[in-house]
């Protein structure tokens, strides 16, 4: 059995020009060009903060609220900079020297930090703000450990079976523990995994809404999930320092970690479909990992998550332990490159970080919410709301091109003016890996 995918391309044409006026806030940016700055050529230059207060706009139609309803503020930016103020600059920072930086990487925003001591050694744009994509089943994986009866078995739906993109493959009346769908989360990004979780877990809005007290509790400021899968809806954000945190308290759960460490595991099938003519019962399967760090066994791989939508570009988070010592890297915003795959480009940041001292930092992942005396940024002030009920599920659109869909652009203190409203071509097929 392969993955399930779901598609169908919309063209609208129309031509108008948009724009955003922001007041005592940063401009939201265009999409990131790959322009030179420190770590090499290639690196998008993000100096200049483009994303400090949210992501890039979305190239699709995935982030239009439901009729009637307005987008959610950006999330307020935390004044003092949660885990230190060097880690409050957008361009690259490392407690090693800066020619060690490798060349070739991609990724907007990216970090590498100690598991254990929590010292980030090396970070470009460590509060950025990004689009997870599947990442953020780390941390509906955090929210299913904590309140779910591993051994519960949970009846696969007809909603299940009809999730857009990457599929463990769950069928009607199948039957599946708990375990199992995690499994199936996060190996491979299993979004009928995370439909059928978030329904044990109270529903879509309530699973979405318990993903973000955890990431408040655990200090993850950046982070509004608006989807359990990580497909891409209004308002949805974190970063590579909150990504970080998030994984490194995954790390400490012994069954998260051997969730995410095998390269494969069994997947039940699920009896014939009543309503589709001659069909079969469907076998279950052998599902293979999506970790390249684990496949090509990078020494020391604990395991890690993939992410992709066409708003987020390529994203991961992963660990991998040497010698008694275990690394988180973060990788958001980026991309393939013929002759630099982002496997290689995860190596090299994490190679970079075993080649750093033990005792090096430029700042800290935190062990809790923001302290008592931080404030937030005015500019971001209407956003602090992270409730479920800003998670709008996602409509099931379909592939598309590379046509740009402009957005209502946010600016400082609830001042929007808009010039110009735009749709060209919407594209569709959000996938989520």
């Amino acid at each position: 059995m392969s993955p399930v995918s779901h598609s169908f391309r919309v063209l609208v044409a129309s031509a108008l020009l948009a724009a955003c006026v922001a007041v005592g806030a940063p401009a939201q940016a265009d999409p990131v060009v790959a322009t030179p700055d420190v770590a090499a050529p290639s690196t998008p230059n993000t100096e200049r903060c483009p994303y400090r207060s949210q992501p890039a706009a979305a190239v699709d139609s995935s982030e239009v609220p439901p009729a009637g309803q307005a987008a959610p503020a950006p999330l307020p930016v935390p004044d003092p900079t949660v885990g230190g103020e060097r880690l409050s600059a957008c361009g690259v920072v490392t407690a090693g020297s800066p020619n060690a930086i490798p060349r070739g990487i991609t990724s907007a925003g990216w970090l590498v930090a100690d598991a254990g001591s929590g010292a980030v050694l090396a970070a470009k744009d460590p509060h950025g703000r990004y689009r997870p994509a599947s990442t953020i089943k780390t941390l509906l994986a955090l929210v299913a450990l904590d309140e779910l009866d591993l051994d519960k078995v949970v009846i696969g739906t007809r909603e299940d079976y009809g999730m857009e993109g990457d599929s463990a493959g769950i069928g009607p009346g199948g039957t599946y523990t708990v375990r199992q769908l995690l499994q199936g989360l996060l190996m491979v990004s299993g979004n009928d995994c995370a439909n059928a979780l978030a329904r044990e877990l109270g529903g879509y809005d309530v699973a979405v809404g318990k993903m973000n007290e955890m990431a408040h509790d655990l200090g993850a400021e950046d982070t509004r999930a608006a989807s359990p899968s990580g497909l891409d809806a209004p308002g949805m954000s974190t970063s590579p320092y909150d990504l970080a945190l998030v994984f490194r308290a995954a790390l400490k759960n012994s069954t998260f970690r051997e969730l995410v460490s095998n390269v494969s595991a069994p997947f039940p099938g699920y009896p014939k479909l009543a309503d589709v003519p001659g069909d079969k019962d469907h076998p279950g399967y052998l599902m293979q990992t999506q970790n390249r760090l684990l496949l090509d066994q990078y020494p020391g791989t604990i395991g890690g998550k993939t992410g992709y939508t066409d708003d987020a570009r390529k994203t991961f988070v992963g660990a991998v332990e040497r010698d008694g010592r275990s690394l988180i890297v973060v990788q958001m915003y980026g991309l393939n490159e013929a002759g630099d795959s982002y496997w290689d480009q995860a190596k090299a940041l994490l190679d970079l970080g075993f080649a750093t001292g033990a005792q090096a930092s430029v700042g800290t992942l935190v062990s809790g919410p923001a302290g008592a005396g931080a404030s937030t940024s005015p500019s971001a002030s209407a956003g602090a709301d992270r409730s479920g009920n800003l998670a709008y599920p996602s409509s099931p659109d379909g592939p598309g091109g590379s046509d740009w869909t402009d957005r209502l652009l946010f600016g400082g203190i609830g001042v929007l003016v808009v010039i110009g409203l735009v749709y060209a071509a919407i594209r569709v097929n959000r996938r989520s890996h």
